[in-house]
């Protein structure tokens, strides 16, 4: 099937955003891991994978339309180097995704490219449940301080 006007670009933006939140994401687990924040590191590792499944997605349907997935660019790694660093970082690259697929999304709207829009209206879903996540760990650090948040951080959920 071949793309509307301007879809396959807007699919690429989204590609390089995924592409560089997967490698945040990853590192954030890591260091979490690194530090001894077993369950943390879970989480975190599993949001990476699930924006693997993303771009994996989005990879799909730019061959669909007929395009060329650009697996060359990378955005900026923005690495906290403290548990609430990197939460505002993965807020910040979260909120900035929002943005883009709801610009691609009446893009899509625009030149009548549906199948596209649903795509990426359930994406936006996922990224405001994943903001949700975010903005609720900074404000139990708000309330609870940091060190009680960083103790129970340290076993991995059953």
């Amino acid at each position: 099937m071949k793309a509307k006007q301007g879809v396959v670009d807007l699919l690429n933006k989204i590609l390089t955003e995924e592409l560089t939140v997967i490698n945040q994401y990853f590192l954030h687990a890591k260091m979490c891991k690194n530090w001894g924040y077993d369950r943390l590191f879970h989480h975190v590792q599993s949001r990476s994978y699930s924006e693997m499944k993303d771009a994996e997605s989005i990879i799909d349907h730019i061959l669909y339309l007929e395009g060329l997935p650009n697996m060359q660019r990378l955005g900026t790694v923005k690495v906290g180097e403290t548990v609430p660093e990197q939460l505002k970082a993965d807020l910040q690259k979260e909120k900035d995704m929002v943005k883009l697929l709801s610009d691609s999304i009446v893009h899509c709207t625009k030149v009548g490219d549906f199948t596209t829009r649903h795509m990426l209206e359930d994406m936006v879903t996922d990224e405001d449940e994943h903001i949700d996540w975010i903005e609720t760990q900074l404000e139990t650090i708000k309330q609870v301080g940091l060190e009680n948040y960083l103790s129970e951080q340290i076993k991995k959920e059953e």
